[in-house]
């Protein structure tokens, strides 16, 4: 499963596995794929340089990348307390009332929320960079449109190829202009944020958008028939996040989610704002719905709403509030049926390319 891509990258498979664990960054990267590990979540430089080490440790000299959420304009001088000044009281009041409603037990004193969504801001991701630039990363990825000018440059300079997501062509021109190397085409059936285009309709709008650039089809995909079928479409690969949700190596923080993962069809997700402020699919939930419901205040835009949530959302996943429990994931979680290690998924979507792959040339006539 070969292109012109994944051989300039090093890699066995053109299988690019976005994720926030580092154990299954390493994992996808041993298997013959291609690890990227999510910065978002790190908003201590040191937490990030602990995991990108044991990251390097575990590779077995496999390339891999990392994936950060940067703006490609600078907003300088903003800090985290002066946008929660900006977060309005009947907001936080009406987190205060869903949370109750469930019976959502407080913190232990002193016990200090999870992720803050505060890796968008400039010095937090350019504190990421830092880092990163420091390892041999072989990809950088940006899921909030090109990174600045200065981040493309100094990518370059080291040798570093630099991706972004797109969910229209108009984005991909965009990139293409900015000296992206690589256009990730997300759609509307991916996990997290997305846009409002199908992967069967973006993929090839993108690639025609950017040739000669290469393209990697991003959203809904899950099996090595949905591979070859983002090559046919022009792709030179996948990127695949969802997926790896509910493997051994993943580190989600309830065993109660992953069975509702395990649990859940294409159809139980929703592309809401709740989480942060823009649309991203995630599996839909009775905090989804609070959040989507006209009566409500509405969410925030980005990043308030994730400020705004943040205790929230430690609390129902510490106390495992089952109605208020999601995350994000894909349509793709239909088929996420049963816990398999990296390696087990990395050889399924092998195999599965393989017999699309026959198959077609059955059905042309071809052997």
């Amino acid at each position: 499963m070969q292109t012109e891509l994944s051989k300039k990258l090093g890699v066995e498979h053109a299988l690019f596995g976005f994720t926030p664990f580092p154990a299954v960054a390493a994992a996808i990267s041993r298997a013959g794929g291609f690890g990227v590990l999510g910065a978002v979540r790190y908003t201590a430089p040191d937490d990030l340089k602990r995991d990108l080490d044991w990251l390097a440790e575990h590779v077995d000299g496999r390339p891999y990348g990392l994936d950060v959420v940067m703006p490609a304009k600078k907003v300088e001088g903003v800090t985290e307390a002066d946008i929660e000044a900006m977060i309005p009281e009947k907001h936080r009041q009406f987190v205060a009332d869903t949370l109750a409603k469930h019976g959502v037990a407080e913190l232990a004193e002193g016990e200090a929320s999870g992720w803050r969504i505060t890796g968008w801001m400039e010095q937090v991701a350019r504190s990421q960079l830092d880092v990163a630039f420091d390892y041999p990363i072989g990809l950088l990825a940006n899921a909030l449109g090109s990174p600045p000018a200065d981040v493309v440059q100094r990518a370059h300079d080291q040798g570093i190829l630099v991706a972004a997501l797109a969910g229209s062509a108009r984005h991909a021109r965009k990139h293409k202009d900015a000296g992206i190397d690589i256009v990730v085409a997300q759609g509307y059936e991916a996990g997290g944020h997305t846009g409002e285009i199908a992967s069967m309709v973006l993929t090839p709008d993108i690639v025609d958008a950017v040739d000669p650039l290469p393209v990697l089809a991003a959203g809904g995909i899950g099996s090595g028939q949905q591979v070859a079928a983002a090559l046919a479409l022009g792709a030179q690969g996948a990127w695949l996040g969802s997926i790896w949700l509910t493997t051994t190596e993943a580190e989600l923080p309830s065993r109660l989610l992953v069975r509702k993962l395990l649990a859940a069809e294409s159809g139980d997700t929703v592309r809401s704002r709740a989480l942060t402020g823009k649309p991203a699919r995630q599996l839909r939930t009775e905090w989804t719905d609070a959040w989507d419901d006209p009566d409500g205040p509405g969410a925030l835009p980005m990043p308030l709403q994730g400020l705004l949530v943040a205790d929230a959302i430690t609390r129902i996943q510490k106390y495992e509030v089952e109605p208020l429990l999601g995350t994000p994931v894909g349509q793709i979680v239909g088929r996420m049926t049963s816990e398999r290690s990296v390696r087990s998924v990395v050889d399924d979507l092998t195999r599965g390319f393989e017999k699309a792959v026959d198959r077609i040339n059955r059905i042309a006539g071809r052997s």
